[in-house]
């Protein structure tokens, strides 16, 4: 009986994760969509989280494969939520006149944010013995990986060509 109850503590801690990890995605769908609406003096970002946003939605059909594989859907409720908060914090970045760094820092500790919650999910899975789920987990792992890279990389251009578009007198917010 203490290994049934066990498995099914287990089971929801990782249906749980991954509902999370669903609304989570949705919620950088809404970031990256404001950031690339905005970029108009960064096309190098834009062009990253446009390529990031695609890989976004292909986590998005990983996690509902993963789920329906469980007899699970996401939830739509914590889904809008988070795509609301997205949105809202995005726009508040948009009202900064260093939006740009704003939204820089931000991503940097998003993107290092999901990286954490795949590697709790890769040892939820692994743990638990959803030996199906590790491939396409690991996979998002390492998009999220380099993506905070590629943002973390990208800090010193950042910031210099803010620098510079303040000195020349231009919009070096966006």
């Amino acid at each position: 009986m203490t290994d049934i109850l066990a498995d099914d503590v287990w089971r929801d801690v990782f249906v749980t994760g991954l509902k999370n990890a669903h609304a989570m995605e949705h919620e950088a769908l809404a970031l990256m969509d404001r950031q690339i609406e905005r970029a108009k003096n960064f096309r190098e970002i834009a062009d990253m989280l446009q390529q990031h946003r695609g890989e976004t939605e292909l986590q998005i059909e990983r996690l509902d494969t993963l789920l329906a594989s469980l007899d699970e859907k996401p939830s739509g409720l914590k889904d809008a939520a988070m795509s609301m908060g997205g949105t809202m914090a995005a726009l508040g970045h948009s009202v900064a006149g260093d939006e740009v760094l704003k939204n820089a820092f931000a991503n940097f500790a998003f993107e290092n944010f999901e990286s954490a919650a795949y590697q709790g999910l890769i040892i939820l899975a692994d743990r638990g013995g959803y030996s199906l789920a590790l491939d396409p987990l690991q996979e998002t792992l390492e998009e999220e990986m380099r993506m905070a890279r590629w943002v973390q990389d990208s800090l010193p251009m950042v910031i210099d060509k803010h620098l510079e578009l303040r000195r020349l007198g231009e919009n070096a917010s966006r």
